[in-house]
């Protein structure tokens, strides 16, 4: 190996080395041009969590926020995202008011929120049930994130649309049965016969 390339080596890996340590002290996007220590906030998905289950035509939308941070109700938006979804007015409970420093008063959640959505769908179940979730929150030590959506998938199972009975059905299938009934009798009775010569 010559000198040259084993030089070139060299730096190459002092370079990389460099890069490597740069990209392990860079703080998160989250966290730039706030002056704290690494492990004063949490990760955005940690800091506040969401999850939707459904039950019959409402969706149940619920965010577990943690200690110390909160979410602004004025920024909480549900949208349907698969294809034929409507979705309604989200119904929120009362939250706390606070007076923020650069948006005035604004109400906010605390621990947790949970909200209930009507949908409808007119695609008769045919798409997976989709649902676009945004909202933005801060914590008390002064950090807001910006604005998270997330896409999600509702658990459980909704209820089936009435499905009213006919009383044609019913004899159908009655008649159904007596029909093959009577042609196995039939069958039977004539291998009992004799055949002709």
């Amino acid at each position: 190996m010559s000198p040259k390339f084993r030089r070139c080596l060299e730096l190459a890996a002092l370079g990389l080395g460099l890069a490597v340590a740069c990209a392990a002290a860079a703080k998160p996007w989250w966290m730039r041009g706030v002056e704290s220590n690494d492990g004063d906030f949490l990760p955005p998905d940690v800091a506040f969590r969401v999850s939707a289950t459904r039950d019959g035509p409402v969706l149940h939308v619920r965010w577990l926020i943690a200690d110390r941070y909160y979410l602004y109700k004025a920024k909480m938006q549900i949208q349907a995202e698969s294809p034929d979804l409507t979705v309604g007015s989200a119904a929120f409970p009362p939250g706390i008011v606070k007076n923020d420093p650069f948006l005035g008063s604004q109400e906010i959640f605390v621990r947790q929120v949970e909200a209930t959505v009507p949908f409808a769908r007119t695609d008769g179940g045919a798409h997976p049930l989709q649902i676009k979730v945004t909202y933005q929150g801060c914590a008390e030590a002064g950090l807001c994130y910006p604005p998270i959506t997330r896409v999600l998938f509702p658990a459980g199972a909704a209820t089936p649309p009435p499905n009213p009975t006919h009383a044609w059905e019913g004899i159908a299938i009655l008649g159904g049965g007596l029909a093959f009934l009577v042609a196995g009798l039939w069958l039977r009775a004539g291998r009992q016969l004799p055949m002709p010569a």
